[in-house]
């Protein structure tokens, strides 16, 4: 059960990864389309602003269309075969799924205790999906649906059919399958989502009343969960979805954008929802604290190499919010870091909120920048200069108790192995090591792929393969096959995570290249 849940929770994040792009077009087309910054230049009838504003609106795409993406997107990352297929299937079963709330609800609206006749948006529970009016089912709607038809995918779309109903073999008989199935389903969306909207509703009250002990314990939970892959289904529901506030708290922020940088109100008080996305304060304040404990408290004789090792990945948790490699050096040989790094992480977001810190802060400075601090700066700069003191504190803090329980318990940390040279190899030693000791030409030379896939044991011990932004998610036969932690960094990866049968190979950002070449290697 758990690896199903691990390969769900890799699967959601695939159309995740087109957000940060959206969310640097949305920010500067924000910064250059307010008249409370810009001046006259951002003036609606000017030139300037009319070219920013068709700008702006491409990059609210992603965020316009979210259930589309996770439809189409969920079978990328599940379906067994043929995955573009399945896509299309989702797609269309998506659409009638809608059209069929769209009718039930306009015939039978009272019955279900909704009035069809609202307007969209506000208390009404009702949204427009590709021009249907329906229920706001957001981002738990469009997987329900999605994994309904991933599942009839991969039961059905092999059944051989006579030869006279051929034409109906294939994707055809998944969506003839599909649309029956998803009669029922549509009525009992129309009887239970109506209440379940309503516990949402009460939910956003108790959790903005939690204050800052929700804080904590949502940023905690969110940290302690990743060892486990299990954090993107914590914070998903309230970064894309109505958990807290409608659309997910990454949308609304996007779309108050333009009245917080006329304002000087506190962000807190116009936003007081946004401290979800407060996760990422830890990989620009924690991250370079945990790094210069670990170089602080390295053997002499390897400081230059850890150094070596830990400016990339700190730089990659700043820059970019990929904290996975930094967090998967310390994980293994010293568990107790990493829960310590969970609360000081809960620690420093709770107290950065409790001092007025709100927004999308959850990814690496780029992110932010973007959606913070390039089109909010002018107006909210008080805001951000006392995030930066609370931030550099906690990077103090991090650096002492990293410091002193790794003296204090002696932690294998990067840079203290008893051994005399650091564990973390290079590509080209394992390269090497692959020729016996020869250089071997380019064209000769291993890839990462085909490294991992020797290191899981070979083809025939791999039964499916997933990736979230940076884990390569595998599930074997025989995890005695599977090579050390030691072995996956030395062939260029930055480490291993193996519950049972199920392997996650740490590769990076570069996850999705290496997820197809290590397909077409199977």
């Amino acid at each position: 059960m758990l690896q199903k849940i691990q390969r769900f929770g890799g699967a959601m994040f695939t159309p995740v990864m087109l957000f940060a792009f959206a969310g640097v077009t949305i920010g500067i087309g924000t910064l250059f389309t307010t008249e409370a910054i810009m001046g006259g230049l951002a003036d609606p009838s000017s030139l300037w602003y009319q070219i920013w504003n068709v700008i702006l609106q491409g990059g609210w795409t992603v965020f316009n269309q979210l259930p589309l993406l996770f439809v189409v997107g969920l079978p990328i990352g599940l379906a067994k075969k043929q995955q573009a297929r399945c896509c299309m299937e989702a797609l269309v079963l998506y659409l009638t799924f809608q059209y069929f709330l769209n009718t039930i609800l306009s015939q039978w609206g009272p019955a279900f205790g909704v009035n069809f006749a609202a307007k969209i948006g506000g208390t009404s529970g009702l949204t427009t999906i590709a021009s249907i009016k329906t229920l706001d089912m957001g981002m738990i709607g469009a997987l329900l649906i999605s994994c309904i038809v991933v599942y009839l995918h991969n039961k059905f779309f092999d059944t051989k059919l006579p030869e006279w109903l051929g034409t109906f073999s294939g994707s055809s008989f998944v969506v003839i399958v599909g649309f029956f199935a998803l009669l029922p389903v549509a009525f009992l969306s129309a009887w239970l989502w109506p209440m379940i909207q309503n516990g949402m509703r009460a939910f956003q009250v108790f959790v903005i009343s939690a204050g800052s002990i929700g804080v904590w314990i949502f940023i905690f939970m969110e940290r302690v969960l990743i060892p486990f892959g299990l954090h993107h289904l914590l914070y998903f529901p309230f970064f894309y979805d109505s958990a807290i506030v409608n659309g997910g708290v990454l949308s609304a922020w996007a779309k108050l954008l333009p009245h917080m940088a006329a304002s000087t109100a506190s962000l807190k008080s116009m936003a007081p929802w946004a401290w979800p996305t407060l996760t990422g304060l830890s990989k620009i304040f924690g991250c370079p604290g945990i790094a210069l404990a670990f170089y602080a408290t390295a053997k002499k004789e390897k400081k230059t190499k850890i150094a070596g090792l830990l400016i990339p990945i700190a730089l990659t948790a700043i820059f970019c919010g990929i904290t996975e490699p930094i967090e998967f050096t310390f994980l293994f040989v010293a568990p107790v870091l990493f829960v310590v790094h969970a609360v000081l992480a809960a620690t420093l977001a709770t107290t950065a909120y409790a001092l007025g810190v709100v927004g999308v802060l959850s990814g690496g400075l780029i992110e932010m920048s973007a959606l913070n601090y390039i089109p909010l700066m002018a107006a909210h700069w008080p805001t951000y200069l006392t995030l930066l003191i609370v931030g550099l504190a906690f990077t103090s803090i991090y650096f002492v108790v990293f410091r002193f329980l790794i003296l204090k318990f002696d932690f294998k940390t990067p840079g203290r192995e008893d051994d005399e040279e650091i564990t973390f190899h290079s590509k080209k030693e394992f390269r090497e090591k692959q020729s016996g000791g020869q250089t071997t030409n380019s064209a000769e030379k291993p890839s990462l792929a085909a490294a991992i896939l020797e290191g899981l044991g070979g083809k025939d011990n791999v039964i499916d393969v997933t990736n979230c932004a940076t884990r390569l998610r595998v599930n074997v036969k025989d995890e005695t096959l599977v090579q050390s932690d030691a072995y996956f960094k030395s062939v260029g990866a930055h480490g291993l995570k193996a519950t049972k049968k199920n392997i996650q190979v740490i590769v990076g950002l570069s996850v999705p290249s290496v997820r197809e070449e290590f397909e077409s290697l199977l």
